[in-house]
This record gives C-alpha cells, sequence and structure tokens, in this order.
C-alpha cells in the first residue's frame, strides 16, 4: 500500500509562503516544497467492510425492484454483474494502479459482463426461474420479506465471501510486478473464461434446435464433462485467487473459491439442476454413468 503526496512546486524562495508569490489567491501556505499527505492507506477490515456496504446497498435496490415484478430471477444476471463492480470499486478504494490490481480488474470484468449478459438475455427470453419460484411458493414468509432474507441478502453474503480474491489480490500499491502465480493464474483463469464460453455457446445452439427438445446434451464438451460452463467457472476463480496470492495477505481469501466450488458442484449448482434432469430427461441417468461429473474426462464406454 503506498502513500499518495502531493507537492507544492512554486516559484517562490525557500521560507516564503505561497499566498506571498500570489496575495490575490487564497491558497493552503506550504513552505518551500514540503510534501502533503492527502490520503491514509485503507486497512483490510475498511476495504471489506466498504464492500459490504456495497453489496448490501447493491441487493436492497435489486430486491426493491424485484417487487412489483413478482420475479427475482434476474439475480443470477446481477450476481455476474455485481463482481465487476465490487473489481473496480476496490482498485478506487485502494487508489491503485499497479499491474495486478489491473489485471484482476479485467479479467473479472470480462468474466462478469460476458456471464451477466447471458444470464440476463435468458431471463428476458424464459422468464421467471421455476426453482426461485417452488422456494417462494414453499416459503413460510411473507414472499417480499423471504425473498429479501433468503435470495438477495443470502445471495450478497455469498457474493462478499467469494469476491475475497478480488478485494485483497488488488492490495500492494505500486509495488505490483506480476510473478508466477500472478501468471499461472491470468492463464487458468483466461482458460476458465473460454470453457464457460464455448459450454454456454454449444448449449444455447443444442436448445435453439426444435429436434433436440427432451434430448440430452452430450456433444461438444458436454461429452466429456456434465457441467463445462461450470468447470470453467471454477478455473476463473482459481486463477484469481493465484493472482491475489502475490498480494499481502492474498491468501487468506482462500475461502472465496472454495465457497464457489462447492456452491457449483454441491448445492446450487450441479447439484440441484440435476435433480430436475434425472426427472425430464428420459436419457440422463445413462449420461451420469458414462460421462465424468465436473473435470474433463474422456467417457466410459
Amino acid at each position: 500500500m503506498q502513500f499518495r503526496t502531493v507537492i507544492a512546486v512554486r516559484n517562490v524562495l525557500p521560507g516564503v509562503g505561497a499566498r506571498a508569490a500570489n496575495p490575490g489567491r487564497r491558497s493552503l501556505r506550504i513552505y518551500g516544497a514540503q510534501p502533503l499527505i492527502v490520503r491514509a492507506p485503507m486497512t483490510v477490515p475498511s476495504l471489506l467492510l466498504a464492500n459490504a456496504f456495497l453489496i448490501f446497498a447493491m441487493m436492497l435496490v435489486l430486491w426493491v425492484i424485484s417487487v412489483p415484478l413478482k420475479d427475482v430471477s434476474f439475480i443470477d444476471a446481477f450476481w455476474a454483474f455485481g463482481f465487476v463492480l465490487i473489481a473496480w470499486f476496490t482498485a478506487f478504494l485502494l487508489d491503485s494502479d499497479g499491474y495486478r490490481s489491473l489485471l484482476v480488474c479485467v479479467l473479472v470484468t470480462l468474466w462478469g459482463l460476458r456471464l451477466g449478459i447471458h444470464l440476463f438475455r435468458r431471463w428476458l427470453s424464459h422468464g421467471a426461474d421455476q426453482r426461485y419460484t417452488a422456494m417462494i411458493e414453499n416459503a413460510k414468509l411473507p414472499a417480499p420479506l423471504y425473498t429479501l432474507l433468503y435470495i438477495f441478502l443470502l445471495q450478497g453474503v455469498l457474493m462478499w465471501i467469494v469476491s475475497l480474491p478480488v478485494q485483497l489480490g488488488q492490495r500492494g500499491g505500486l509495488l505490483q510486478e506480476l510473478g508466477v502465480l500472478a501468471l499461472a493464474g491470468a492463464t487458468l483463469a483466461v482458460v476458465g473464461i473460454l470453457v464457460e464460453s464455448i459450454g454456454d455457446w454449444q448449449l444455447a445452439r443444442f436448445k435453439a434446435n426444435p429436434a433436440n427438445r427432451g434430448e440430452v446434451m452430450d456433444r461438444g464438451l458436454w461429452r466429456y464433462t456434465r457441467h463445462p460452463n461450470y468447470f470453467g467457472d471454477c478455473c476463473f476463480w482459481g486463477g484469481i485467487f493465484l493472482i491475489a496470492c502475490e498480494a499481502p495477505g492474498g491468501w487468506m481469501s482462500l475461502p472465496g473459491p472454495v465457497l464457489m466450488t462447492l456452491l457449483l458442484v454441491k448445492w446450487s449448482g450441479a447439484g440441484l439442476l440435476e435433480k430436475g434432469l434425472k426427472r425430464s430427461r428420459p436419457g440422463y441417468e445413462e449420461y451420469i454413468r458414462r460421462t465424468s461429473a465436473f473435470i474433463p474426462w474422456p467417457p466410459s464406454t
């Protein structure tokens, strides 16, 4: 973390105030050219707290929008957009202009905008997500209160934890040379973006063909893993964590990629999705038998 300084340089003799050099102008009296510290370094707790307030405000606004719509499904798109906001807000808070900070912001922006636009377009064309609809219908609380607590604010907490590498990975001020870990992390993150993008594109093309209605997608990347998009997502966040490890205390952001992996593999991602696919796709059990669940691998015979 660096200190930013402003140095007053005027055509004045040492010991002669700035006001004396320009008597008609109101200015701070600075003798000679003494450095003036204008910003103190932000501590880790302050950074994390500031981003927590940002996420809370964003989720509150989205919840207010969802109430008259009676639909919360668009939250998936803003889950992705939110990380982009966190990345650039963190760079602003840290007043950071180092290579690592720029690398993190660019990668998160590429990932977040691509995924967010994809999910937002899907919401516009398909409407409410039945998973959210079922959750709200089975809730014991009034719908607005339930969605605030268990959808928007809960996702806000998850976003704050997952984004730890984005926040802590930008610390270090101007001393942000990219080492082996950062380069390896950037490579892994780019691979993740490509795998996720190709998987989503292949699935969209498959679904767009009426002849494939009710069929199991087992072509392209989907031949080697049942969830190439989730695998790509996991690679991306693992890569961001590797980049963050070169920042002071960046290793403490490990809960971020661990939580994202659990979300993708066990909880809201693949685990929840496959429960419905087993019921709606007659050949899905056979697809499970021959295809790797997560890590791409040649199908078994």
